[in-house]
């Protein structure tokens, strides 16, 4: 493979899955984790990406004020925010998980619909900051360099003290048989936590992530209670979905 095309494929891995690590991609194009070190390097140089500790995130991944297009498939994740927030009625305790699209949805948000917002991600609580009506409590603990998300044992037991509404669960990648995966353990912590603290459980993908799974487990399929994707809820690329005890948007 020549390197311009192993480095649109970490390109395109990167913008799916906002995070990549360099063991995987590796793994994934059978080189060398010195080859894919220089790869990223030089792709973060270049601005297509940012070299982080063991890998690499997308550039909007933590920088929200980016413009538009360096936000990968953000028509999509409108799609999805617009959806998820025909979710969310007055009164109600939401939890939202961070990812750039969850953060679609808090920037969608009604300013005047009036709700309680835990978050664990800094960028989503800045984000809804601007909501007149939405009371923002930020989930504390140690905060993740690279997701800007707060990891740990203070927010895990922060979590363990709250039941909300509806929990909008960011997702790295989902499979029928595998459940939610995600490759970063500390991240995978939080997010069974928040499960633990959710009446029902909203899970905003692309359906880029459809069928693709990671190291570590989250939860099975059966913990999801919603699966909202751009797609319309009878696309063949749902067929799967539809086969277990699932609601689509």
């Amino acid at each position: 493979m020549l390197k311009a095309e192993r480095q649109q494929v970490i390109l395109n891995e990167v913008r799916i899955h906002n995070r990549v690590l360099f063991t995987d991609i590796a793994e994934l194009l059978s080189v060398s984790v010195d080859t894919i070190r220089r790869d990223i390097t030089e792709l973060s140089v270049a601005k297509k990406l940012k070299k982080v500790h063991g890998g690499a995130i997308s550039l909007g991944f933590n920088n929200y004020q980016l413009e538009n297009q360096e936000i990968y498939a953000l028509e999509n994740k409108s799609r999805i925010a617009r959806k998820a927030i025909t979710l969310i009625k007055s009164g109600q305790v939401i939890l939202i998980s961070g990812g750039t699209t969850n953060m679609e949805i808090a920037r969608m948000i009604p300013p005047n619909l009036k709700i309680t917002c835990f978050t664990p991600s800094l960028p989503v609580a800045v984000q809804l900051m601007s909501k007149a009506e939405v009371d923002v409590i930020l989930i504390g603990g140690k905060l993740s360099k690279d997701s800007q998300i707060a990891i740990g044992g203070c927010a895990i037991n922060m979590l363990n003290d709250i039941k909300v509404d509806i929990c909008f669960l960011g997702i790295n990648s989902i499979d029928v048989n595998n459940g939610l995966t995600d490759f970063d353990w500390d991240i995978v912590q939080i997010k069974k936590a928040m499960i633990q603290a959710s009446k029902k459980i909203v899970a905003p993908s692309i359906s880029e992530k459809l069928n693709s799974t990671q190291r570590f487990k989250i939860c099975d399929l059966d913990k999801i209670d919603v699966l909202i994707t751009e797609l319309e809820p009878e696309d063949d690329k749902l067929s799967a979905f539809r086969e277990v005890n699932l609601k689509l948007l």
